[in-house]
């Protein structure tokens, strides 16, 4: 007792200190970032006050500028250069001299990095989340769950498990190389490239760029020009918060253009992540193939959203309706097909009173395609049952919206069940069985997520286990994402490779493997005598045997071949020590 007593009270101690430890907060500088040329203040300049109509096509591109809008009112941003390819490149050799200094740093310069950041991010949440209600007309709630929580969940998790995720893994050396020590190592790849889509003009800027810089990498993000006036801001907090870490300015670049932009990146980057249609990310692809540089793509979703007869109604309603408005692009992976038991559909709907998102879209006329989309399926049976609608928001802002749309009587022949919609419709289709409804959600070119909902958690995690995608959700809707731990991607034509969880941070990696000697200099590796140049007679019988007394199914089997082993070896040494006595 009186041994292990002292031993108790200093592993008290200890304890008692990390906990005091954990309530004291860490020193954190905080930045300051002018915000005065993006606040709604009315101080704006007078050019910048008319509403803004887009030219159709591309003649926006010919004017070398990215003209910026808000979407809800088209009221005029601004504007923002087209960086030419040459420029483009010029951004990428900055950012990749600034990271050969950077790849020296600490983890625990990196991890002031992130705490600068998320200080910044709680005390402005209001700000951020305005600059990009107004950049995409997501509503200021959307907002703070898909840019700001996701953002400080992910800056939350490198802070606490990111740089054991970087650091060397050692693995098992086998049998034949039991005298070596086996481990990964995870080095900087050098530039990544990330070109990101539009509906989270915050997070897509900051999820990239926050797994780049931890990993020792710089990073070039090549912004969407439906969103590049909140992009420009963005970047902004980044650049305040390298410097306050004495960091070299140029790691990170933030470009704005128009598709020869991102061309120019993926031929000069050393990685490329990038988020957007699958059409655009085959072009990715091919580009990437001239040099042969690695490739993340998430792209498009048409996820199931699948709803037993066994649930509860009313909150599975709820939940299916923000699934739906949400969408048009303000979550994460949009439920973009709902089947519904057979028991339930007739009261399964939107519910009838609140507060709810209008369906805006970003992008300038895309509420054509999406009533495409509803007229086939109209044109070939399907209902609509409830439609929302708007006051009077102006004749230019019009196509800016698209009514919230709940449409019955769908199948699998029309393009609204086979297309990605990204708009605000719930297309709702019953089924009478568990097997169906799995051949549904799997009849689909699209691989991103689903969502289960089942009054028996087992039978709901079993249909999810079916349904060939990337992320499920069991009895919830999108909540993968919100666990950053988490790798996040699809299969299919919604992409390969995953960002997000230790997957995500190892693949900004180099993954290199080593091998070295376990008991240098005592234990090193020789080449047996009957294998050695010039090879023995007996050198593939003593390769044989070296084999089975490795890899042989049975002990006795093992020792039988090791006998083996040893005799030959004894024999070679021996007629090697004549040998060598016959020469003397």
């Amino acid at each position: 007792m009186a041994f292990w007593w002292p031993l108790l009270v200093l592993a008290l101690a200890f304890a008692i200190c990390k906990f005091l430890l954990i309530l004291i907060p860490p020193k954190v500088p905080s930045i300051d970032v002018d915000a005065s040329d993006v606040l709604d203040d009315g101080s704006q300049a007078q050019e910048n006050s008319f509403i803004y109509v887009p030219p159709r096509g591309t003649a926006q591109q010919s004017s070398g500028k990215v003209q910026c809008y808000e979407p809800a009112t088209m009221k005029y941003l601004g504007y923002v250069p087209a960086l030419t390819p040459d420029e483009a490149r010029e951004q990428v050799e900055k950012v990749r001299k600034a990271q050969k200094m950077w790849a020296k740093t600490s983890f625990k310069k990196r991890r002031q990095f992130l705490r600068i950041l998320l200080k910044y991010i709680i005390k402005h949440q209001a700000l951020i989340c305005e600059i990009s209600s107004r950049d995409t007309g997501k509503t200021m709630v959307d907002a703070s769950l898909g840019e700001i929580m996701t953002t400080c969940e992910k800056i939350n998790w490198l802070l606490s498990e990111g740089e054991q995720c970087l650091k060397p893994e050692y693995r098992s050396s086998g049998r034949a190389m039991l005298h070596k020590r086996a481990k990964v190592e995870f080095h900087p790849l050098g530039v990544i490239g990330a070109i990101v889509s539009w509906n989270y003009p915050f997070h897509n800027i900051f999820n990239p760029m926050l797994a780049a810089v931890f990993s020792g990498n710089g990073v070039v993000i090549k912004i969407s020009e439906h969103a590049s006036w909140s992009g420009c801001f963005y970047f902004r907090i980044i650049q305040s918060a390298l410097a306050a870490i004495g960091a070299p300015e140029d790691l990170v670049e933030v470009i704005t253009g128009f598709a020869e932009t991102g061309e120019a990146l993926v031929s000069s980057a050393d990685k490329v992540i990038f988020v957007g249609s699958p059409g655009v990310g085959k072009m990715i692809m091919s580009n990437a193939a001239e040099t042969l540089i690695p490739v993340t793509l998430e792209l498009g979703g048409k996820d199931a959203f699948i709803v037993c007869e066994d649930v509860d109604v009313d909150l599975v309603a709820q939940i299916a309706v923000r699934a739906a408005l949400q969408s048009s692009g303000q979550n994460c992976a949009g439920a973009e097909r709902f089947y519904v038991h057979r028991k339930i559909y007739a009261s399964f709907g939107p519910p009838l009173a609140g507060k709810y998102d209008m369906g805006a879209l970003c992008m300038h006329a895309h509420s054509e395609m999406l009533e495409a989309l509803i007229n086939d399926a109209l044109d070939k049976g399907a209902e609509i049952i409830a439609r929302g609608s708007f006051g009077p928001i102006g004749e230019d802002a019009v196509d800016q919206y698209f009514p919230p749309t709940v449409i019955v009587n769908v199948n699998h022949s029309m393009r609204l069940m086979q297309e990605e919609a990204f708009g605000p419709i719930m297309p709702i289709m019953k089924f009478s069985s568990d097997e169906e409804v799995v051949r549904l959600a799997n009849d689909s070119k699209y691989g991103l997520g689903c969502n289960v909902f089942s009054g028996s958690q087992s039978r709901a995690r079993e249909i999810a286990s079916q349904i060939h995608c990337g992320l499920a959700a069991v009895n919830d809707f999108a909540s993968t994402y919100m666990c950053q731990s988490l790798p996040f991607g699809g299969v299919k034509n919604s992409g390969f490779g995953r960002f997000g969880g230790v997957e995500g941070l190892r693949a900004c990696c180099l993954v290199k493997s080593v091998v070295e000697d376990r008991w240098w200099p005592f234990i090193k590796t020789v080449i047996p005598k009957p294998i050695q140049y010039p090879v023995a007679e007996n050198g593939f019988e003593f390769q044989e045997s070296l084999v089975e007394a490795l890899y042989g199914l049975s002990v006795w089997d093992r020792l039988q071949a090791l006998v083996n082993v040893l005799k030959m070896l004894t024999e070679q040494n021996s007629t090697s020590g004549s040998r060598k006595k016959k020469n003397d």
